[in-house]
């Protein structure tokens, strides 16, 4: 028996091992180019065509310690004597290197007759960083930087702060108001009979499986004689009737699993289906409720396609404008890594702000019995 208890936890130990193993490659393999895009939104524009991301860290690298100047007499089509070696001018323009360490490069071409001495040490952290990127991201100002030849580069910001606020106008409703629609939908269906209930909910539990690309064009429609398109109403609506499906269902799994017990005691002292809905159901579904708040909010901040469709240059969200600066400035890496990471800093606050709910909400109602 204790032959095989040992085993038992020998087994587990390297099952624990391998299962977290693998869980900590999964997140370097997500956290170093999230890390890698962190760190170009703070560098310098020029640093960004001579070095990459990691070089802010400290590091081997050539650096330049001196210049060697060829005389016009030497002929730099054949081969160079240089510090006691001999070498043509294509190795030298791919390095050179030396017996005590040291390499030499031809800088430029043959004209300039001048080859770079360089030495491999070590440098610490780079300080080269700035907050100039998310500032010309997000007032739209024009943006003025130097390129890799020295030349003086002018372009146009994009305004990814109003793009901000037109997100959070579109997010914030389209949130709070499928969810408290679904609420009481949810509490009808699970606790009120009613003619039809079994019907109208498989009705509506079906819509879940229908794209919402097949109700873009009748719906742009009807917003077109409406006079709602381009309205922050039109995204609300819309949204509101995309989400509602998987709210109703994910509400009516946890609801239902409340204990039948306090709803007859509430009944039976008198108490209506609005003042349980308000006090009783509202405070104990708030696990389903926040989980159903992350899902919908991240959906309807991440969208591209509805507000594409419904809004489209006339309140620019921030999908939108990112799209927008790939398109117009798709090598000018230090503007998007900033604005990606502008737009992800309140959908990353919801979600770590109700994240405790997160499981709760997604179990419960899963198991009965």
């Amino acid at each position: 028996m204790a032959v095989k208890s040992g085993s038992q936890k020998k087994n587990k130990f390297l099952g624990s091992l391998f299962v977290n193993g693998v869980l900590i490659l999964i997140c370097l393999v997500w956290l170093v180019p999230t890390l890698g895009v962190f760190i170009t939104s703070f560098r310098e524009p020029e640093d960004l065509f001579g070095s990459g991301w990691w070089t802010i860290f400290p590091h081997r690298t050539w650096i330049e310690t001196g210049e060697i100047k060829i005389d016009p007499a030497v002929d730099v089509n054949g081969p160079i004597q240089i510090e006691g070696i001999t070498s043509t001018f294509e190795q030298l323009r791919q390095g050179v290197d030396l017996e005590d360490g040291r390499q030499l490069t031809w800088y430029g071409n043959k004209r300039t007759r001048l080859v770079k001495v360089s030495e491999r040490r070590w440098v610490g952290f780079s300080t080269n960083l700035t907050l100039d990127n998310y500032k010309n991201t997000l007032t739209g100002k024009p943006i003025r930087y130097i390129d890799a030849s020295g030349n003086e580069i002018i372009r146009q910001g994009n305004d990814l702060g109003g793009a901000f606020l037109n997100s959070i106008a579109v997010a914030v409703p389209s949130t709070i108001i499928p969810i408290l629609i679904a609420a009481f939908a949810a509490y009808g269906f699970a606790w009120m009979n009613f003619p039809g209930r079994k019907v109208l909910f498989i009705l509506v539990i079906a819509m879940i499986v229908v794209p919402l690309q097949l109700a873009l064009i009748p719906i742009l429609r009807d917003y077109t004689k409406l006079g709602l398109n381009g309205t922050y109403l039109a995204m609300w609506l819309a949204h509101t009737g995309f989400g509602l499906p998987l709210a109703v269902y994910l509400l009516f799994n946890y609801i239902g699993s409340l204990p039948r017990d306090i709803l007859e005691s509430a009944f039976i002292d008198g108490a209506s289906h609005f003042t349980i809905f308000r006090s009783l159901i509202l405070p104990l579904a708030v696990p389903a409720l926040a989980s159903f708040a992350i899902f919908q909010f991240l959906w309807v901040w991440n969208d591209y396609l509805v507000a594409l469709v419904f809004l489209g240059d006339r309140n620019r969200v921030v999908t939108s404008a990112l799209a927008a600066m790939v398109g117009e400035k798709g090598q000018d890496w230090h503007l998007l890594t900033s604005g990606a990471f502008v737009s992800m800093i309140l959908p990353l606050t919801v979600f770590f702000a109700l994240q405790r709910f997160f499981v709760r909400g997604m179990m419960a109602g899963s198991v009965k019995g």
